[in-house]
């Protein structure tokens, strides 16, 4: 990235002579690390990290990367990167020598990763030119996503986050933003999605597992209620009405349920509702449910 252009941050008279040299466009809009927070020590961590991944994954392949941003703009080292991780065949030449063909080559890598990693394109931190001209927030956005698919126990630094600055050249000015931007997760975000996504990841990833893991599901299921006489054969029919689900809170938490609390038997669709919410309100008491349920 050229210097003058962090430098215009810090020196405000160098703005124009940036916009000057175009290097933002007309209407165009670049968002990137503010200077200050470049040598963050979490970020440089993060950043060793990722280096030292990428150097481990492709050591057979005697692919070294010194730095992030000036050894992967050509997708080079992407492209080995993703065959060796997800067994990915990229219809594209692993070289690219000029930039018409280092954009071409980006385009098809990062169009596999989006839908390897089932990214819709309103929700990817990246894009072909970002990565083409050595934006470093791009480059660790797009990593540390396919670090996290790939490679899960990747021991990556929590609460890395960066200053950043958008600047947009438009025809009445100079327009710039400053925000705080998170590079990797949170530690309290983390673990209140861990199981989520635990079952969010079997659902997208691994359906062919669901079998076994309802077996699993319904094994525990009748361990409990068979003691009130009762078994279950289908989760998803026998669970709609709530009655089921009521017993089983009840067996595991040692309530007595009043039969005039619920309904037994439930006639309707507003009886079931009824039971379905009363569970609900029992786990959510209980510090069980730490997130929304829609009951339909």
């Amino acid at each position: 990235m050229d210097p003058d252009f962090l430098n215009a941050f810090t020196q405000p008279a160098a703005v124009n002579q940036v916009l000057s040299e175009n290097v933002i466009a007309q209407g165009e809009k670049r968002k990137l690390i503010k200077p200050t927070s470049r040598n963050n020590p979490k970020l440089e961590e993060l950043k060793l990290v990722l280096i030292d991944w990428i150097n481990t994954t492709l050591e057979e392949e005697h692919i070294i990367v010194r730095s992030l941003e000036e050894d992967l703009y050509d997708g080079l080292v992407l492209h080995h990167l993703l065959e060796s991780l997800g067994s990915v065949k990229l219809d594209v030449d692993k070289i690219a020598l000029t930039e018409k063909k280092q954009r071409q080559k980006l385009y098809v890598i990062l169009e596999v990763v989006a839908k390897c990693l089932h990214l819709e394109e309103s929700h990817l931190k990246w894009s072909v030119e970002s990565i083409l001209s050595k934006d470093l927030l791009s480059t660790l956005h797009l990593l540390v996503a396919i670090a996290k698919h790939f490679k899960p126990d990747l021991a990556m630094p929590l609460n890395v986050q960066v200053e950043t600055i958008t600047i947009e050249n438009t025809s009445r000015g100079l327009k710039t933003a400053s925000a705080v931007e998170y590079i990797t997760e949170n530690k309290e975000n983390s673990e209140a999605r861990s199981e989520d996504d635990a079952f969010d990841d079997l659902f997208c990833h691994a359906p062919d597992k669901l079998d076994a893991v309802k077996k699993v599901f319904l094994e525990f299921v009748n361990q409990h209620i068979i003691k009130l006489g009762l078994s279950v054969k289908d989760i998803e029919s026998q669970f709609a009405d709530g009655v089921i689900l009521l017993l089983l809170i009840g067996q595991l938490e040692g309530y007595f349920l009043n039969l005039r609390d619920f309904f037994l038997t439930p006639a309707s669709t507003v009886e079931m509702l009824h039971n379905v919410n009363l569970a609900l309100d029992l786990l959510a008491d209980e510090g069980l449910l730490s997130f929304t349920v829609n009951s339909k």
